[in-house]
């Protein structure tokens, strides 16, 4: 006879399989706070009918060479003015540097005349002084013509009319003749224009009819 054991049972065991316990949801985060700024709408072109108007072409290849060379030709013009006037202004400083060496030696160039060309009677020919008075003639030739070169210019003034502009009339001389009335009788200090400036009047004496 066969016998059979008997498995005992736990009461402790678990409760029979059921439905698999759902996954714990994680925990919800508040967004940062530069996602919550939206982007501002841009408003759109619209006609003043109220439709809105279309969007402008695309400029073409040919329009934007042809803007471009517009712009070349503008930049080489204002390029070449540049250089007219710097070119001008660089004459112009020039030419007033050059000035104002003729006016300091004015002065030297008077003295020299004054010593080359005495009033009294000239020495006689031979004598140390004849010979000085001829070196400083020489010195002061020189001076005139180097001076001439750069563009100084002595102004006409013995027996010309007299002339306010370039004339500075210091003594008047009586004279019987009506054909000398009102010209220059004698150049008591040369005057000099250097270019189209005038340095300074030659001063003289003019002839004038007795009243």
């Amino acid at each position: 006879m066969t016998n059979h054991r008997r498995i005992p049972v736990s009461d402790e065991a678990g409760p029979p399989p059921g439905p698999a316990a759902p996954t714990p949801e994680a925990p919800e985060r508040d967004a940062p706070d530069w996602a919550a700024e939206t982007v501002p709408d841009v408003p759109e072109s619209r006609d003043s009918g109220g439709r809105k108007a279309a969007a402008a072409p695309a400029p073409s290849a040919a329009a934007t060479e042809e803007a471009l060379r517009e712009q070349l030709a503008r930049l080489a013009a204002d390029f070449d003015n540049f250089r007219k006037r710097e070119s001008r202004e660089r004459a112009e400083a020039w030419t007033r540097a050059k000035t104002d060496l003729v006016e300091k030696l004015l002065p030297a160039l008077d003295d020299l005349r004054r010593v080359a060309h005495p009033e009294a009677a000239e020495a006689p020919p031979g004598s140390p002084v004849h010979a000085l008075l001829e070196g400083v003639a020489l010195v002061e030739r020189k001076l005139l013509e180097a001076l001439s070169r750069e563009g100084l210019q002595e102004i006409e003034a013995l027996d010309a009319t007299f002339d306010p502009t370039v004339h500075e009339a210091i003594l008047t001389q009586p004279t019987d003749d009506p054909r000398l009335a009102g010209r220059v009788a004698h150049v008591v200090e040369p005057g000099y224009r250097f270019g189209n400036r005038l340095m300074r009047p030659a001063k003289v004496v003019v002839w004038t009819l007795p009243r």
